[in-house]
């Protein structure tokens, strides 16, 4: 081996313009190498608040999460993301949402790509009838520094998310104003993100509108906890090698008033001592990999 390694070197001494040939032909063939069939991307977040859809669902607590995604080249995708709850948004004793991502996303121009796929949010560990499916499509542009995107998602009927009490009292007590109903959530959002030239940072919006039940699930849970709302946030962020960090400001229109009825399962700790859809401000870390 010595021997070859020393042959090597001389023969690219003596005849360097045919080493730069072959150098360049190297380089050709891994420029024009086929991308990989299958590729593997996934990411780790600390955040001081897990905020769905504007609603605590960490009881206003830290939250650790993580993801893991699995793309083909043809635009098909399969993944999942986990994070810790707490409070109301355990689902019937859970203390973790799991949820199973699948999908297609395909480029309808050069800069347009549209997503369809399904969500099934899993609670391991709580309660029966807490399970459910949300399909979910969007529409994502990008002109110069902005990104846009408009996107719905529909979970069609079912128990998990019907209203299965009417009053959080009732949840208290135990006593099912409807048991065995079905209920529907339908979603709408936008979100815009925008590179702030000459700086590190790009700045975050968010605007959402929920439709659903307006009352509490099986387990004193919901995914439109009054069954009209709206949520929002502005933020931006930074990023510095995988890492990125984030400070947005969320908020709801779901006052103290309108939640009332819904007390004190809906508040911090379940015991309507505070709000979890109030404003808040949100910082995480991402490490992305």
């Amino acid at each position: 081996m010595k021997f070859f390694h020393v042959a090597m070197v001389a023969a690219s001494v003596a005849f360097p313009a045919a080493a730069r040939a072959q150098s360049v032909a190297a380089d050709t063939s891994a420029d024009s190498a086929p991308p990989k069939a299958l590729t593997v991307s996934g990411s780790a977040t600390i955040a001081s608040d897990y905020r769905l859809r504007g609603v605590s669902q960490s009881d206003r607590g830290m939250a650790v999460q993580g993801g893991l995604t699995l793309t083909h080249e043809s635009g098909l995708y399969i993944g999942t993301w986990a994070s810790n709850l707490a409070g109301w948004g355990t689902f019937g004793g859970s203390n973790m949402e799991l949820d199973l991502i699948g999908g297609y996303k395909v480029a309808l121009a050069p800069h347009a790509t549209v997503d369809v796929g399904l969500t099934w949010y899993m609670y391991p560990g709580g309660a029966a009838k807490t399970d459910y499916a949300e399909p979910y499509a969007k529409l994502t542009g990008t002109t110069g520094p902005a990104t846009l995107t408009a996107a719905v998602a529909y979970a069609p009927k079912q128990q998990a998310i019907g209203k299965w009490y009417a009053t959080g009292a009732d949840a208290v007590a135990g006593v099912y104003t409807s048991p065995g109903r079905g209920g529907d959530n339908l979603y709408l959002w936008g979100d815009g993100a925008l590179a702030l030239a000459g700086t590190p940072f790009t700045a975050k919006a968010h605007i959402g509108h929920s439709w659903g039940q307006n009352g509490l699930g099986p387990n004193a849970t919901a995914v439109s906890p009054t069954g009209s709302y709206w949520d929002w946030s502005l933020g931006a962020d930074t990023t510095w090698r995988n890492l990125t960090f984030n400070v947005s400001y969320v908020d709801t229109d779901i006052s103290d008033r309108a939640s009332a009825y819904l007390r004190p399962s809906f508040s911090k700790g379940q015991d309507g001592s505070g709000s979890i859809a109030g404003a808040t401000l949100v910082a995480s870390l991402t490490a992305a990999f």
